[in-house]
Parts: structure tokens; sequence; C-alpha cells
């Protein structure tokens, strides 16, 4: 008759996969909602690095007004402070930064076009791309199933 394994001691039989979802040893969850972590990640960084050089505008150069240099000032580290928050969410699977990150990413579309069509393709059309990157992994089955798993 064969022994009971030990108490706490794992079966010889089970592998990296077995056990639901969000305990799979060595799995964080699908592609999907791992690059797209990864993306919100990246923009939250990239709208904090713009924070300091608006900033270091602000001090050194003179504005046409200051409650125009404030506000943007605000608004870009409040973006990037919510990007931070939807990533960090997501990353520890909480289903509602989804909504919340989708809008976000579709509000970036209009900002690209307006890039664009002010003369500024090369920085409108990377941003178009990346919204609907971004959208798109938000939006793909298994990152929702992912969130809805745990």
């Amino acid at each position: 008759m064969p022994e009971a394994p030990a108490a706490g001691a794992k079966d010889s039989t089970s592998g990296p996969l077995d056990g639901p979802p969000d305990r799979i040893q060595g799995v964080r969850g699908p592609a999907t909602l791992r690059w797209a972590v990864g993306l919100l990640a990246a923009q939250a960084a990239g709208l904090a690095v713009l924070t300091v050089l608006v900033v270091y505008a602000d001090l050194v150069a003179t504005a046409t007004t200051v409650q125009g240099a404030i506000g943007l000032t605000i608004f870009t580290a409040l973006m990037a402070a919510l990007l931070g928050v939807f990533g960090w969410s997501l990353h520890r699977r909480r289903r509602w930064a989804r909504g919340p990150a989708i809008v976000v990413q579709l509000l970036l579309v209009p900002i690209g076009w307006t890039m664009v069509s002010g003369g500024q393709p090369a920085f409108g059309i990377p941003v178009i791309a990346l919204g609907l990157i971004g959208a798109a992994l938000l939006l793909a089955p298994a990152t929702r199933e992912a969130l809805d798993a745990s």
C-alpha cells in the first residue's frame, strides 16, 4: 500500500500548471494582460518624465499664462499617476481597473489625431497606435477571462 504524502509535501505527479489559474506557478496571466500592464507602466513612466520636463519648463521659461502652465503640470502628473495605478491594479488582477484603462487608451486616439492634424504626425501617429494597441490588449477575451477568474 502506498504511503500518504507528508503534511505540506507536494504530490510528485502534480505539475506547475495544476491548480486554479491565479495560483499557477510560474505563470503570471495571459500575454495580453502582461503586455497591457507593461504598456500602461511605460506610458506612466513616459508621462512622469514629461511631468519633470514640464516642471522644469515652468521654472525657467516664461509661460503665456501661469494658470495654463500649472494646469498642464497638474494634468500631466495626474495622468501619470492614474496610468500607474491602473497598471499596478491590473497587475494585481483588479477587475475595476480595466474599464477606466480602456477609456484612457481610447482617449489617446483623438489626442493623437489632434497632433497629426496640427502638423506633428511624428508624435501623433505613435500616440494613436499606442492607444489602439492598449485598448485591444485590454479588450482581448484572454485579458477579460483572466480578470474574471481572480
